[in-house]
């Protein structure tokens, strides 16, 4: 594969692995109640806080992996980020009280794959860590970019 190739593949990659994280910080900052909610319901204490701080986190972190700027640190902190989000988040199954068994069971596996689209996206950003952000980035620009062709 070309190093052109490659490092058109590494923006893409970059695009799309950034994009969720970047509209999802955004609307924990306008209205932190629902996230909060979810923090609390796992036991956590300081929820509005977290939700602040997650969003904050996932719109810096997001910005970084999209512009390609310490792509690597940034790849491996929202890597860590997607993980504990599975685990602590979507590895439990869903049991609202008054809900059909039904409802229940569907939730239960949308909150299913959750989990498995979280730790998915974990192994893309450990895969950018491990590739560097390519040419057409900060990274690039600044000569600390690994992948050759």
């Amino acid at each position: 594969m070309s190093s052109t190739t490659t490092n058109s593949l590494l923006l893409v990659g970059r695009v799309l692995l950034s994009a969720m994280f970047i509209l999802s910080g955004f609307p924990k900052l306008i209205d932190p109640s629902g996230t909060a909610g979810m923090i609390t319901s796992a036991g956590i204490p300081a929820a509005t806080l977290l939700t602040y701080v997650a969003g904050i986190f996932e719109i810096l972190a997001g910005l970084a992996v999209l512009l390609g700027f310490k792509t690597r640190i940034a790849a491996l902190l929202l890597a860590a980020f997607s993980v504990f989000t599975a685990l602590v988040f979507h590895s439990s199954a869903i049991n609202i009280p008054g809900f059909p068994d039904a409802a229940n069971g569907m939730l239960s596996m949308f909150n299913q794959l959750n989990m498995m689209k979280n730790l998915t996206i974990a192994g893309g950003f450990l895969v950018l860590a491990a590739a560097g952000a390519g040419a057409y980035s900060i990274d690039g620009r600044r000569g600390s970019v690994a992948i050759t062709a």
